[in-house]
């Protein structure tokens, strides 16, 4: 589930291993670069965390974070 925390939507992921991790941020690359909404990321082997916030106004949370997270979403559901 999606934390809203400091002006950001966070969660993290969990895979197998790095290659299931990496191959999970491509799909996730594509589909940002689509929307022109890049998340922060960050990835350790298994782990990838990601925080969503809209730079254009502010660093706050909109609509775009939360169009972006259910898309997010759905490649692991």
């Amino acid at each position: 589930m999606w934390q809203e925390e400091d002006n950001k939507l966070k969660k993290d992921f969990q895979f197998k291993d790095f290659t299931e991790a990496f191959g999970f941020m491509a799909k996730v690359a594509i589909i940002a670069e689509k929307m022109d909404h890049h998340p922060y990321w960050s990835n350790v082997y298994n782990q990838v965390s990601i925080h969503l916030s809209t730079h254009d106004a502010g660093d706050v949370v909109t609509e775009k974070d939360h169009k972006l997270a259910a898309a997010i979403d759905q490649l692991v559901s």
